[in-house]
């Protein structure tokens, strides 16, 4: 009969490797950041304002201009554009979100 044969690795003594650094404590893993959409009341009544800007074709299209631009060629054609706007506009003009008309996302 045929004696039984074992693997290779039961002639080699087991060891465990040590770590280098020692054991490392976990630290727990922070909280994932919540992102809160703080809009205000004031901010959304300013969009909706903008809004009706983009959408009111009497000043003229507004793909591919800024919003303040929009705003004076209307001035510069009697077209008669709010003036809260443009003063909104101008209190705002770092803000992408206001200057850039409703439709900036999209190709033309």
């Amino acid at each position: 009969m045929t004696t039984k044969r074992g693997l290779i690795t039961d002639s080699f003594k087991v060891m465990k490797k040590s770590r280098r650094g020692g054991k490392r404590k976990k630290s727990p893993t922070p909280p994932p950041a919540q992102q809160e959409d703080v809009t205000t009341p004031a901010r959304e009544e300013e969009m909706q304002q903008l809004k009706q800007f983009d959408l009111d074709w009497r000043f003229g299209p507004c793909t591919g201009i800024s919003r303040i631009q929009r705003w004076e060629r209307a001035k510069l054609h009697g077209l008669n554009p709010p003036e809260e706007i443009k003063d909104l506009l101008l209190q705002t003009h770092d803000d992408p979100e206001y200057s850039m008309s409703l439709w900036r996302e999209y190709p033309f």
